[in-house]
């Protein structure tokens, strides 16, 4: 059994619909990347999960439970978290103070500040700093440290390395084994198929709300993967 099972999952902004009928397995232990152009329904999807789009409730089981209509803060308790686009870190928060709210939920686990820290030092050096005085890259570790505080066994990154220098990518993506590591299943929504290749087992592709491609990375060959990308 996936520690992550989607069934049949559509989603919906009023008339318009986003998802139609998305199959999706996560492994814990195992990364898997979401990619696909702008508007495929990636980010959609990773909300569903997360608790923002309130699916039926067998639509979404992680570790045997039906979590599809829970809110996200139960979502969360349950060790699900998600990085969101954009970081939304706390501009009147310091750094360390935004990583401390992420372990509000109070699940119990081996990431600590002393962790994240170590993860990423820069963040230590950094630690009392207003979290939006820091630069891209820097505000995506506090965003990722502050998902790993509520010590999830399903974390999710939504456009992890958008607008980043490649060096910061770089870094960002080196620390993905660590977290690995410890078992976490990890999803990454990626536009860039080489990063996602780069990192991931598993490969979803969507295209206008579906999965138009799915398989072990070392299945897929590029002339496949560009085809499911752009649809033709």
């Amino acid at each position: 059994m996936s520690l992550l099972e989607v069934n049949s999952l559509s989603a919906f902004y009023g008339d318009f619909q986003a998802l139609f009928d998305v199959d999706f397995r996560a492994e814990a232990g195992r990364a898997t990347a979401i990619i696909g152009a702008n508007g495929a329904g990636k980010s959609t999807f990773l909300r569903a999960v997360a608790g923002f789009q309130s699916p039926p409730d067998e639509a979404i089981r992680f570790d045997g439970e039906a979590i599809g209509a829970l809110k996200p803060s139960r979502v969360v308790g349950r060790g699900v978290a998600l990085v969101p686009e954009g970081r939304r870190l706390f501009p009147s928060l310091s750094v360390e103070e935004n990583l401390k709210i992420g372990g509000y939920c109070g699940r119990r686990g081996g990431w600590t500040l002393e962790r994240v820290y170590g993860l990423f030092p820069v963040l230590q050096e950094r630690r009392d700093a207003p979290a939006t005085a820091l630069s891209g890259g820097q505000q995506q570790m506090v965003a990722i440290g502050r998902a790993l505080m509520g010590n999830p066994r399903l974390l999710m990154c939504d456009e992890i390395s958008l607008g980043l220098a490649p060096i910061v990518i770089r870094d960002i993506y080196a620390a993905l084994p660590a977290i690995l590591s410890e078992g976490v299943a990890l999803v990454i929504v990626e536009q860039d198929i080489g990063q996602a290749l780069s990192v991931a087992e598993d490969v979803y592709c969507f295209q206008g709300g579906r999965v138009t491609l799915q398989g072990k990375a070392s299945d897929l060959s590029r002339d496949a993967i560009s085809a499911a990308y752009f649809g033709v």
